[in-house]
């Protein structure tokens, strides 16, 4: 079941176990913030965009009954994700398939999904770019193989008319985000910032819109701390971690 170099961690709010490796892959809080962020459908389809090692998609399974298609462009997490779903016995709501985002519609009906969730690369792939040595960490943090507006695009073509989008990415992208919305026909309705404690500048951002919605009714939402002054979690993100 597991390869050397993995294990299995537990998402305890969610009771959720998930195979992980230092070596390729672990999922960070921001899994776990936009696990937390959407309004998510009862039933109906969730699509979840460059899914890495399956979290986004494994913590959603818990809060919504609707089927959830996981895509990941590099075999050896997809293979992971796969097995995880296994390991959780949610082979009846969830499937991963190894594929390039761009081809997404090629295995998901276009205009045929209620929400797509994105965790995806965060930094511009620039010639001056410090990128990981380890190629697997490499791609999901930068976009070597796909972009911001390819994630964007994709989202549009497979959401239904009032199909929601929610993404987590970095603030200094914020205004690209918005002006990738726009292109598309995405409204953005929802947006909240993370902070890693009072008095610091935010480091994540959790947005959603909404496919041909209305260009009226953006909310700000309260802001999110994640840490105390003693660098312990706060309430809200530890129930998210832990449960209540």
């Amino acid at each position: 079941m597991l390869l050397p170099d993995e294990r299995i961690d537990q998402l305890f709010a969610d009771d959720i176990q998930i195979i992980q490796s230092k070596e390729v892959f672990s999922f960070s809080i921001d899994a776990v913030l936009l696990a937390n962020f959407p309004l998510f459908p009862k039933s109906g389809s969730i699509v979840d965009l460059c899914a890495g090692n399956g979290a986004v998609g494994l913590f959603a399974s818990r809060k919504t009954n609707a089927k959830i298609t996981q895509i990941e462009l590099q075999e050896r997490l997809a293979d992971m994700g796969q097995r995880s779903i296994h390991l959780n016995k949610l082979e009846e709501q969830m499937k991963m398939i190894e594929l390039d985002l761009k081809l997404a519609t090629t295995v998901v009906k276009p205009d045929s999904v209620d929400l797509v969730l994105c965790n995806p690369p965060y930094f511009k792939e620039l010639p001056t770019s410090q990128k990981n040595p380890n190629p697997h960490l490499a791609i999901a943090r930068h976009e070597i193989h796909t972009t911001l507006s390819e994630v964007i695009e994709v989202s549009a073509k497979l959401l239904k008319t009032n199909g929601r989008l929610a993404m987590v990415h970095r603030p200094d992208r914020f205004l690209d985000i918005l002006h990738a919305m726009e292109s598309v026909n995405i409204a953005p309705k929802r947006v909240r910032f993370v902070y890693p404690k009072a008095g610091k500048e935010a480091n994540t951002l959790l947005i959603e819109g909404i496919k041909q919605g209305k260009k009226d009714g953006f909310r700000v939402l309260p802001p999110l701390f994640t840490y105390d002054e003693e660098n312990n979690y706060l309430p809200e993100m530890k129930a998210m971690l832990y449960g209540n």
